[in-house]
């Protein structure tokens, strides 16, 4: 048991630790995470997370879904962060006091309501996935898989709360 647990931490901190390392801001672009990387932190998180559950030969025939759930959503979020460093870099050519004449919080609001609707999808797409498998799964796999679940939670927490402090140190700089 102490193994799983040991597993899933691992794989739930691996599957935070992008958050924070490839939306590093903008002066560490050697950070920034590859595709292969990408592909490689997709592969582990879906491995570990599959290896916590110990899933049966029945439940492995429910598996297919959530894993191209899993993979859809990481690439997916690749591509929403390639978007936000584009955007980043054409700002940052330009001076603030002209990002600030030219912003336009319509625009603005828009952009993130589908951003928002995007998530939303796929958010909705992996819930899906998961609810044929989640409903096969015995009482010490859902504590297991509940154990993970909050243990994301806390790491992305963490992700975002130093990306926002490091934010704030370069603003103060």
């Amino acid at each position: 048991m102490l193994k799983l647990i040991a597993a899933g931490a691992t794989a739930l901190f691996v599957t935070a630790s992008p958050l924070a390392y490839a939306q590093a801001p903008s002066g560490r672009a050697s950070e920034r995470l590859t595709a292969a990387d990408w592909a490689t932190l997709t592969d582990t998180r879906i491995t570990l997370v599959k290896a916590a559950l110990q899933l049966t030969p029945e439940q492995e025939k429910l598996w297919p879904p959530v894993e191209a759930a899993i993979r859809a959503r990481a690439k997916d979020r690749q591509a929403r962060i390639g978007a936000v460093e584009k955007r980043t870099a054409e700002l940052r050519d330009r001076s603030r006091i002209e990002v600030l004449r030219e912003r336009n919080p319509v625009e603005f609001l828009e952009r993130r309501a589908a951003a928002l609707a995007q998530r939303a999808a796929e958010v909705k797409t992996l819930a899906d996935a998961w609810k044929p498998l989640y409903q096969t799964l015995n009482p010490e796999q859902k504590r297991r898989m509940a154990a993970l679940t909050i243990f994301v939670f806390r790491e992305m927490r963490d992700a975002v709360e130093q990306r926002r402090m490091e934010s704030e140190e370069d603003d103060d700089d």
